[in-house]
C-alpha cells in the first residue's frame, strides 16, 4: 500500500495528466502562439466547429447564436479588423489564401484531404468516424460534384487519405486510413482501403481493396497517411506525444496483417501528412504548425499556417508549390499556403536510375500490392534530435502550472483529512 506523500504524488500526476490531455489533445488544444485549435481568452474563439462557441469566417469571428448565451463571445476588435482587411483582399498574413469552402451541408468534419492526380481542379475528402465509408470530389468553388461509397468497407474512424499514381497504368489511386484509435490499442488491428480513382464524377458505389494493419510495438492512435509517388511506400504517422513515423512492408498483402515499422519521430499531436509529388520531401501537421522533412528526423523548414477551428488535414499542390490545409466544420475552409524557398529549393530531379526503372511485378504468391523499389533509404529516429516537436513553449509552460496546482490541492486536501 503507498503511503500518504505516495498517494498524493500519484493522484496529483493523474490529475495533472489528465486535465493537460484534455487541453493539448484532440479538439482541446491550445494553440500557444494563437495558431491551432485552442486560441487564448485574448483571442476568444473555441475551436470544435459546428458545435458550440463561434466560428471563425475568413480570419473574423461569426458567433453561432444558439450556442452565445451559454458559452459567450469574447472577441478582440483590433485582431478582427486586421483580419477583415486581409479576408477582404483574400489573403491572410503570411501570403496564404482561402482556396474555397465547402459548400455541402455533409462535409461536417472533413478529416483528409487529397488532390487527384489526374484530374484538374478535383480535390477528395472525407468525413471523420460515424459517417460511413463515404468520399466526396469537389470543385474548386468548394461544391460538391461526386459522392462516392466504398463497397465493402467499414468506417470506424476514418482519419485521413492520401493520393497516388500508379505507374503502370498512369491511373489515380485514392488511399482512405481507418487508422484512428483514441484508446490507443483498443482495436487489434487497423485498415487502409485502396481505390482506383474514378474515371468520371458522378455518384458511384467503388470496389475497394482492404489492407490491414498492426504496429510492431503496440496500438497507437494515428491521423496521418502517406504514400510514396515514386515507390508507393506506404507511411503512418501517429498522433501522440511521442509521435512516430511507421512504414508498410514493401508489398502490401490482403491475406495477411502487415506489419508497420518505427523509422523516426514524428511532432507532437500530428494530425495528417502528406508527400511532396516529386518525392523529395514530406510534410507533417500539427494542431500549431507543420513542418517538412527531406526524410524522418531530417527537417527542411517550418511551415506557418492560417488559424482554424481544428487542424485536420494537409496536403500538396500538383506542381509541389504550395500546401493545402483545412479543417473540421461545416462550410470548412480550405487553405493554400505558399512554401518557403529553402523548401523549394530542396526539391530534387528525378533520379535517372529511377526513370530508367521497369513497372514492378507483383511477387510470387503476394496478392496485394507490385513490389517498388525505393528510392532513397529512410534516416533513423535517433538522427531527429533538435528537430519541431510541434508544441510551442506555452504549452509546456501550461503543464508544469497545471502539474504544480494539481500537487499543491490534493497535498492540501491529503492534510486535511488526515
Amino acid at each position: 500500500m503507498l503511503s500518504k506523500a505516495g498517494e498524493v504524488s500519484v493522484r496529483a500526476f493523474a490529475v495533472a495528466g489528465l486535465v493537460t490531455a484534455a487541453v493539448l489533445a484532440g479538439q482541446g488544444a491550445w494553440a500557444g502562439e494563437g495558431r491551432g485549435a485552442w486560441k487564448d481568452a485574448g483571442q476568444g474563439v473555441r475551436g470544435d466547429a459546428g458545435h458550440h462557441g463561434t466560428r471563425q469566417a475568413g480570419h473574423g469571428t461569426r458567433t453561432d447564436p444558439a450556442r452565445e448565451t451559454e458559452y459567450g463571445t469574447r472577441t478582440n476588435p483590433a485582431r478582427e479588423a486586421g483580419q477583415a482587411a486581409s479576408a477582404k483582399a483574400g489573403r491572410a498574413d503570411g501570403g496564404e489564401r482561402i482556396l474555397f469552402r465547402f459548400k455541402d451541408s455533409r462535409i461536417t468534419e472533413s478529416s483528409g484531404l487529397a488532390v487527384s492526380p489526374t484530374g484538374k481542379d478535383v480535390y477528395y475528402t472525407h468525413n471523420d468516424s460515424s459517417a460511413g465509408p463515404v468520399f466526396f470530389a469537389v470543385g474548386p468553388d468548394g461544391r460538391t460534384r461526386a459522392t462516392f461509397t466504398l463497397r465493402g468497407a467499414a468506417s470506424r474512424d476514418w482519419e485521413g487519405m492520401a493520393a497516388s499514381t500508379d505507374p503502370r497504368t498512369g491511373r489515380g489511386v485514392l488511399w482512405f486510413a481507418d487508422i484512428g484509435d483514441n484508446l490507443e490499442g483498443a482495436w487489434p488491428d487497423v485498415s487502409v482501403y485502396k481505390v482506383a480513382e474514378p474515371d468520371t464524377l458522378s455518384d458511384a458505389v467503388l470496389p475497394a481493396v482492404r489492407y490491414r494493419f498492426r504496429y510492431e510495438d503496440g496500438g497507437h492512435n494515428a491521423e496521418g497517411i502517406m504514400v510514396h509517388p515514386r515507390t508507393g511506400r506506404l507511411s503512418i504517422v501517429t498522433k501522440q506525444f511521442a509521435g512516430a513515423v511507421y512504414q508498410a512492408p514493401k508489398r502490401l498483402r490482403t491475406d495477411r496483417v502487415n506489419v508497420l515499422r518505427k523509422v523516426g519521430s514524428a511532432p507532437i499531436m500530428a494530425t495528417d501528412a502528406a508527400y511532396a509529388p516529386d518525392g523529395s520531401s514530406f510534410v507533417i501537421r500539427t494542431y500549431f504548425s507543420a513542418t517538412v522533412y527531406r526524410a524522418p528526423g531530417e527537417q527542411i523548414a517550418r511551415v506557418t499556417m492560417p488559424e482554424l477551428q481544428q487542424a485536420e488535414s494537409i496536403t500538396y499542390t500538383r506542381d509541389g508549390r504550395y500546401l493545402l490545409t483545412g479543417s473540421e466544420g461545416s462550410r470548412s475552409p480550405v487553405y493554400r499556403v505558399p512554401l518557403p524557398e529553402e523548401v523549394l529549393g530542396a526539391a530534387a530531379p528525378e533520379p535517372t536510375s529511377a526513370r530508367r526503372e521497369a513497372a514492378p511485378t507483383p511477387a510470387s504468391g503476394a496478392t496485394g500490392d507490385p513490389e517498388p523499389t525505393p528510392v532513397a533509404a529512410v534516416k533513423s529516429s535517433e538522427e531527429g534530435a533538435g528537430t519541431d516537436t510541434g508544441l510551442p513553449i506555452s504549452a509546456v509552460l501550461l503543464w508544469l502550472v497545471i502539474a504544480a496546482g494539481a500537487i499543491g490541492v490534493i497535498a492540501l486536501i491529503a492534510r486535511r483529512t488526515r
